[in-house]
Parts: structure tokens; C-alpha cells; sequence
């Protein structure tokens, strides 16, 4: 089993030394670096750049740069997805969102997680699980989504929160930990 292999069945794999997934991170950033280098008023390349990275999209997206990703092809966006500045999407594992998704400033999305057994961790060894974000979920500036999270249709991440656990359709859910705290009529 490829290394590659590994971390798409959710299994330790070697993500630092791996010379298929170090060459594929270093292609990937090369073209979010393209990408965040285009001027904003540049949109026909902006629209053509973002789709190359993005494994799958819908046709109406938008990322404010600047925007890093490892591979991109783990992404799938729905249709109306906007991100503002400096997101970044850590797609080890396939990170999903619906459609109408909108996401603050500086919000992160982490597939991977690392070993708490320091010898595994000094292999290069780390785990990633998938991220889905449903439809109409709006998250606040600066949160933080971590590995195997789902986040439920029309919920709300409030500004900062650090999403550690399943949040349910319909919600509001803020804090760190994030924790829901009130349910949407």
C-alpha cells in the first residue's frame, strides 16, 4: 500500500518523506502562490486558476488570496462559495462544502492530525480524516475546523471558535472548544 493509499484509508502515513506526496504539496503550492500573486481584477485568470487547484467546484466561486491548500484535488466546493483572505485548507483528507458557504477572514479547515507518540510523530508519521461543511453555513473570521468535523446545513460558527467536534443543522455554535448554543427556527 502507497503512502498515498494510507491516507485516504484514514490509516498513519509518511506525509514528510513521501517523495509522490511531497511532489504533489510542491506542485499544489506553486499554484496557490500563482494564484495569490494575480491581481483582484484579473478575474478570467483568477476563475481559471482556482478551478485547476480545487478538485471540484460549481461554477460560481470565490477566494480572496491569499489561499493555501496541500494537494487541492482532496476540495470539492458547492455553488456560491466565497472565502475571504487567507484561508487555508490543509486536504489531506477530502474536505467538502455545499453550497452557499461562507467563510471569514483567516479560517482554517486541518484533515491532519499527528501521533501523540513522539517517537511516530519524529517518522513523519500523521493521520487525516474528511471535513464536510453542509449548505448555507456561514463561519466566522478566524475559526478553526478540525480533522473529521462535520458541520450541519444553515449552521452558524461564530468568529474564533475552534470546531473540534460535529455541529449539527440549524445551529449556532461558537467558543472554543466550539459548542452549540442556540438552535435556528
Amino acid at each position: 500500500m502507497t503512502e498515498k493509499e494510507k491516507c485516504a484509508a484514514g490509516l498513519l502515513y509518511d506525509a514528510n518523506y513521501d517523495k509522490e506526496l511531497i511532489n504533489e504539496r510542491i506542485a499544489c503550492k506553486d499554484l496557490c502562490l500563482e494564484y495569490n500573486q494575480l491581481k483582484n481584477s484579473d478575474l478570467e485568470n483568477r476563475n481559471a486558476l482556482i478551478k485547476k487547484i480545487i478538485g471540484k467546484t460549481k461554477e460560481n466561486i470565490c477566494i480572496e488570496p491569499s489561499f493555501w491548500c496541500d494537494y487541492g484535488y482532496n476540495i470539492e466546493t458547492g455553488e456560491n462559495f466565497y472565502a475571504n483572505h487567507n484561508l487555508t485548507i490543509l486536504d489531506c483528507a477530502k474536505v467538502k462544502f455545499g453550497d452557499n458557504v461562507f467563510i471569514g477572514p483567516n479560517c482554517s479547515f486541518y484533515t491532519a492530525g499527528h501521533p501523540l507518540d513522539a517517537k511516530q510523530r519524529n517518522e513523519g508519521l500523521e493521520y487525516a480524516h474528511p471535513i464536510t461543511v453542509g449548505d448555507n453555513v456561514w463561519l466566522g473570521g478566524n475559526v478553526v475546523v478540525l480533522p473529521g468535523v462535520s458541520i450541519g446545513s444553515n449552521a452558524v460558527i461564530g468568529a474564533g471558535s475552534v470546531v473540534t467536534k460535529d455541529i449539527p443543522e440549524n445551529s449556532v455554535a461558537v467558543g472554543n472548544p466550539c459548542k452549540v448554543i442556540k438552535n435556528i427556527d
